[in-house]
């Protein structure tokens, strides 16, 4: 193994857990997704072309085996850790509280998003890459990629919006 092959494989390990994590929504499948990775990109080492961009040769490998895993399992990973009631001490601030139900809320309508449109959001949003490269990752057209941010920017924010709404309707009947 090259000495830059491998300082690059290690320098984008945070941002490929970050990825993986917004795939699965679980830190322990996303780091199961980040090693199988990690181990394909070592065997198939070869196949990375210099003067192309590593980051997103991982970010394809950890979508490919990411659908791969989708593919065998049949069936969509329901919502994981809907609102984290449980972790949640009674002496943090209402500030805190409300953060924690915040980022749930949109981890769940994430979740609830087509593979597709969460793999674009992803690689745009969070990762950073441009249109291109998202499309590059993906294997599909820019205009795809820009279709499919543009309907999961829409549909988290109907059901962030319809979350919130559900929850002020519940907190004002109980108020009553």
């Amino acid at each position: 193994m090259s000495a830059s092959f491998s300082d690059q494989l290690v320098a984008v390990l945070p941002r490929l857990r970050r990825f993986a994590r917004g795939l699965t929504g679980s830190a322990v499948e996303a780091d199961d997704l980040v090693q199988a990775a990690c181990e394909r990109a070592l065997s198939r080492q070869e196949q990375f072309q210099e003067g192309t961009r590593f980051d997103s040769w991982m970010f394809r490998i950890v979508q490919t085996i990411w659908i791969d895993q989708i593919r065998a399992r049949g069936v969509r990973k329901e919502e994981s850790d809907e609102l984290g009631m449980e972790r949640l001490g009674s002496d943090e601030p209402v500030r805190r509280v409300e953060a924690r139900l915040q980022l749930s809320e949109v981890r769940a309508a994430l979740g609830r998003l087509p593979e597709e449109q969460r793999a674009a959001l992803l690689l745009v949003t969070v990762e950073g890459l441009s249109y291109k490269e998202a499309a590059e990752v993906a294997g599909v057209p820019i205009g795809t990629i820009m279709s499919r941010l543009a309907r999961a920017r829409m549909a988290l924010q109907v059901q962030i919006e319809a979350t919130g709404a559900l929850r002020r309707s519940r907190h004002d009947a109980e108020a009553e």
